[in-house]
């Protein structure tokens, strides 16, 4: 089937498959958050980006073989609502922003700094942090072999605009230039876009609205 990224909450998860890596979108919450089981293709390894919520549900997707690892892109309480039951029942390394750690109430074990890398098996995804919705946010980077990259945003990217800087024009400022030079000034317009909220998007389609945002200010 083909992925198209479109979940509701209550509905089946999404998959996307690469060659080295499989993707299952799924969405969860009162505020309709996205999260992202990853899994390589040649150890079974596994990653969930973002245990917003509905943590029986992001069991149930993660499944018997558990997951690894757990990458909160951000601060904001509802990306982690169900973190602390995740990590309870999993074992898993908790990794988030340096900036944005003491914002979650469950220990980070291994913090981000920009271009960190984090590892998924034999999948390697690069961390870049992204300052304005708040100051640790992280985006995650997959630089696929096979095709082309495919990039994990949090609330620091969607369809139609960067994240809510809650009307301050500097961590605007700060976003939008974080997000033009670390995303959009270094990946191709092919790129897969995943937000932590809502459908998916390509670099391509948003690209050609920058100046639009500049000139909105959000």
């Amino acid at each position: 089937m083909t992925y198209t990224g479109e979940v509701r909450v209550g509905g089946p998860a999404d998959v996307h498959e690469l060659k080295d890596l499989i993707i299952t979108k799924i969405a969860v919450g009162p505020m309709d958050n996205n999260a992202y089981l990853l899994r390589c293709r040649a150890t079974d390894e596994q990653l969930l980006i973002d245990a917003a919520n509905e943590a029986e549900t992001l069991l149930g997707t993660i499944g018997d073989d558990g997951i690894a690892s757990v990458v909160t892109t951000h601060r904001h309480g509802d990306h982690w609502q169900a973190l602390a039951e995740v990590v309870a029942a999993t074992g898993a390394r908790t990794y988030a922003g340096r900036d944005d750690a003491e914002g979650i109430p469950v220990p980070t074990d291994v913090p981000l700094a920009d271009g960190d890398v984090v590892r998924v098996g034999r999948v390697e995804l690069t961390a870049r942090h992204l300052v304005g919705h708040t100051p640790g946010s992280v985006a995650l980077v997959y630089d696929d072999p096979h095709g082309h990259p495919h990039v994990f945003t949090g609330d620091c990217l969607f369809p139609g605009g960067v994240g809510n800087t809650f009307k301050d024009p500097e961590a605007f400022a700060s976003l939008i230039h974080d997000v033009e030079t670390k995303i959009f000034g270094t990946l191709p317009d092919e790129t897969w876009v995943y937000p932590g909220h809502g459908n998916d998007t390509t670099l391509g389609a948003e690209r050609p609205h920058l100046p639009e945002w500049h000139a909105r200010g959000w």
